[in-house]
């Protein structure tokens, strides 16, 4: 930036009897009858002078010339005259200017200040001593830093301050700095608007380079604060200074190539980052996207040879900038002829053609070493026709926009004042201000009242805190195959917009630095997916993380979730785990392969009864058929028929109603088919007793006694469950805890009593049977099937005591899969072990199954 002050008067030669010791500044001026101050940065640099204290001291020289700086102050000069020129603005009135270069030293810039309101070259502080002229104001352009020295003193005399670059938002404190006003935003608008790029490209993953003063510093940390509160990182924050030594340039340089951040933020002005930059690109760091805020003016001419290539793809952002019609061809025209006056300008002569114009005061406050490599004398002759659109790099006029606003607002300020009605004027009792006897206070008032539009359309104004508007552009450095330098402006930002308006980019017109329209990632750790959530790595920022799959049970339906959100307890996360579903309602159903494997069984072993039904009704009047009594061996048949067929109760969807009946059913059959086989064991031995003549047991043979056992038997069994049913039915019910991820459609038989007690009377029939049967196995008689029945209810005990453990140990449609598979199997059992012998004799040896065969074995037995 450039540090300039511009006077418009020229300066009393009369030297006062009273002044203070001091250094003259050099400027270049122009009178007329209102001057305007300038304090700008033209140089980036000075050189502090030794001082030894044995002779006078000399002030600082200035080196590092920066064209884009001057351009600011020509901006100046280019607006001064358009509006001496402008018959409808400050019509018979002449501004003037006088100019300084402050070179970023604050004593150079302080002491332009200090003559422009002495108006002396001698400075007499508190005193204004012109020949003539009004001084209405300061333009300047200067770093924050210096921009607060001089508004301490502006605002001590109330002088309207100007600054077309300073950011700090200190300066917008009106009780510090009240005469202070800018034609950029402040840093806090312009924070926003970073960090609002920031989000838009989703760079969580930054680091940040800032200027080693307050303006750097402080905007530094608001910066941090805000892409940190919206979700983001800031992996380093590192000061920069033109001071620095080179082990420390080296050092910084290390650890941004080393780094894994792509995305780097520089906040701060260029002439800190020279060169930072310089080394970066000797180091061929190439792979960094640079985002420039608006303290850095990107400048290619700043740096040596082709360094600034390290900018190719980087974005910047700067204040809203117009178009400036007619600059182009003033530019073109500049020659040092037509400004005798421009000190500036012969540096600049001599710095485009390598030549050498006598200076004619003897040597200037720049650095001579600048001046000895161009030997040769300047022509004259020289001109910019052909090189002034590439030199002064007029495709991005930042800064030099707000130079050309800033003298056009004191002019439109003065305008309005002078223009005041009596009686309708802004001051007391509607008066205006003195014509002759302007105060700087009145012309302050002005302006921070100001509203008007530039020449073409741009809208000017200042609030409360005379910041002006806080609209931005987004420039895209891009740098062509022919290495031709663009800046392309690629997007708006404005702070102040509704949502979704605050920034508009053209992301298809960026060209990022590999060359790829593609926008490049900056992040610690990539998102994680749907299904997943952040686990923050222990010691490291927020933005590194781990991505750790959601429980089971809990979804996450949103990228980069920190926390994973609970199924209701009727849904259940599917395989992403990124969506709840339905719980899968489970229950034993001939659907699934378990279901229809034993209603396969039950159909094959109820068909397989019914078949032997229907074999022994045919030889019912067999033998075999007719032995230990013919009816019970019917009603054994059927029951076991219909125990098998029980099983397709339990292979259904569960309702109130066959939740009711399975236990039940199930029960009083089984107490049937039980009953029937102790039956079959008492006629056994009756029938053993029975066969002495004068046995009292005969009169028990008859075909009622086994049908009153049975009966009897089954009755307790009928009592137990109608006593169940009315206390306590079983019901349908969903459970919902024994597993997590889907819900058992089951029956709660009730009261568990009952349940137990209908198991243990079954138990206790079957018990008594097989004791029964096992006493009596060896008894002599025809077909004596007491050993079968041994067997069958061995069979049938020790499968219904297995049941009992797997029962309990098993949940779900496997619970009760495993009552199918022991009613079954227990059916079976009775089924095989008493019915397939004699079914084997019937079919294959019917030899047997006659009376000469049964008194044959009874003799030799």
């Amino acid at each position: 930036m450039a540090c300039i002050l511009i006077t418009l008067a020229d300066v009393a030669s009369r030297k006062p009897s009273c002044s203070l010791q001091g250094a003259t500044q050099e400027s270049f001026s122009r009178e007329g009858d209102i001057l305007l101050g300038g304090v700008f940065v033209v140089h980036s640099g000075f050189i502090p002078p030794e001082t030894n204290l044995k002779e006078v001291p000399k002030q600082v020289s200035c080196q590092g010339y920066s064209i884009r700086y001057y351009r600011a102050v020509l901006a100046m000069v280019f607006a001064i005259e358009e509006i001496n020129q402008n018959p409808n603005l400050l019509p018979n009135i002449t501004l003037g200017y006088r100019i300084f270069d402050c070179c970023m030293s604050e004593s150079r810039a302080i002491a332009g200040a200090l003559e422009l309101l002495s108006g002396k070259e001698s400075l007499i502080p508190g005193y204004r001593c012109p020949r003539h002229s009004l001084l209405a104001g300061v333009i300047e352009g200067t770093v924050s830093s210096l921009s607060v020295s001089l508004a301490r003193i502006m605002g001590l005399y109330h002088y309207p301050q100007i600054s077309h670059a300073s950011l700090l938002s200190t300066l917008s404190d009106k009780l510090q700095f009240p005469s202070f006003l800018r034609t950029v935003p402040n840093y806090s608008f312009q924070n926003i608007a970073l960090i609002r790029l920031v989000g838009h490209f989703q760079w969580t993953w930054v680091g940040m380079i800032v200027s080693d003063d307050e303006e750097g510093l402080q905007g530094g940390q608001d910066i941090r604060k805000g892409i940190e509160d919206n979700g983001g990182c800031v992996a380093f924050v590192e000061q920069i200074n033109l001071q620095f030594s080179r082990e420390k340039i080296l050092h910084l340089t290390k650890m941004i190539q080393e780094h894994s951040v792509t995305v780097v933020i520089v906040h701060g002005p260029e002439m800190h980052m020279k060169v930072l930059l310089e080394t970066i690109y000797d180091q061929n760091i190439t792979s960094k996207i640079w985002i420039f805020t608006t303290a850095f003016i990107i400048t290619p001419g700043l740096l040596e040879g082709k360094a600034w290539k390290i900018f190719n793809g980087s974005l910047g952002i700067a204040p809203y900038t117009d178009r400036m019609l007619g600059f182009e061809e003033f530019v073109s025209q500049l020659h040092p002829s037509r400004y005798p006056e421009d000190i500036l300008i012969k540096v600049f002569w001599e710095q485009v053609f390598h030549c050498t114009i006598k200076a004619e005061n003897g040597t200037r406050g720049y650095d001579t070493r600048e001046l000895d490599i161009n030997p040769k004398p300047c022509s004259g002759y020289e001109a910019l026709n052909n090189v002034s659109q590439s030199l002064f790099e007029l495709s991005d006029l930042s800064y030099t926009f707000q130079s050309y606003t800033a003298v056009y607002a004191l002019a439109h300020a003065l305008n309005t004042l002078l223009n005041c009605r009596p009686g309708l004027g802004p001051f007391r009792n509607g008066s205006c201000a003195d014509g002759q006897e302007i105060s700087p206070w009145q012309i302050l008032h002005y302006l921070k009242n100001l509203h008007f539009m530039t020449n073409t359309g741009t809208e000017i104004f200042f609030d409360a805190n005379g910041d002006a508007s806080a609209t931005s552009d987004i420039l895209n450095v891009q740098i062509s195959q022919d290495e031709e330098f663009k800046l392309v402006k690629v997007g708006r930002l404005d702070p102040t917009a509704r949502e979704g308006e605050d920034i508009i980019v053209n992301t298809a017109a960026i060209l990022w630095s590999n060359g790829s329209s593609q926008v490049p990632r900056s992040v610690c750790s990539e998102s994680c997916p749907p299904g997943y959530r952040k686990a923050s790595r222990e010691g490291e920022p927020s933005c590194c993380f781990d991505c750790v799959p959601c429980s089971q049970g809990e979804i996450s339906n949103a990228t980069d979730a920190v926390t994973c959100l609970k199924c209701v307890e009727t849904q259940w996360s599917n395989k992403r785990h990124d969506q709840c579903v339905q719980k899968q309602v489970e229950y034993l159903t001939v659907d699934d392969t378990l279901g229809l494997t034993l209603a396969i069984c039950a159909s094959v072993m109820a068909l397989i009864t019914t078949s032997l039904l229907f074999l022994f009704n045919k030889h019912k009047n067999t033998p075999i058929v007719k032995a230990n009594n013919r009816g019970l061996s019917y009603l054994l048949l059927i029951t076991l028929m219909f125990c098998f067929l029980c099983s397709f109760m339990f292979i259904v969807r569960p309702t109130k109603l066959t939740c009711m009946l399975r236990q039940t059913i199930f029960g009083v059959i089984f107490s049937i088919s039980v009953a029937s086989v102790l039956a079959k064991t008492i006629l056994v031995v009756l029938a053993f007793k029975a066969t002495n003549p004068n046995s009292s047991s005969r009169k028990w043979l008859g075909s009622k006694t086994p049908f009153c056992i049975v009966f009897f038997c089954s009755l307790f069994q009928i009592v137990i469950c109608v006593l169940w049913l009315a206390k306590s039915p079983p019901f349908p019910e969903l459970n919902m805890k024994t597993y997590k991820e889907k819900i058992i459609l089951q029956c709660n038989e009730g009261d568990t009593f009952f349940f137990y007690c209908m198991l243990g009377y079954l138990g206790l029939l079957a018990t008594v049977s097989f004791i029964v049967a096992f006493l009596s196995r060896n008894l002599p008689g025809s077909f004596n099937e007491a050993k079968l029945i041994t067997f069958s209810m061995l069979v049938f005990v020790s499968v219904w005591i297995s049941f009992i453990p797997a029962y309990l140990s098993t949940r779900g449609k496997y619970m009760v899969a495993v009552e199918v598979f022991a009613m079954q199997c227990s059916s079976a059992g009775l089924l095989g072990c008493i019915f397939f012998p004699k079914s084997y004799i019937i079919l294959v040896r019917p030899e047997r199954n006659s009376r000469t065969y049964l008194v044959r074995k009874h003799i030799v037995h």
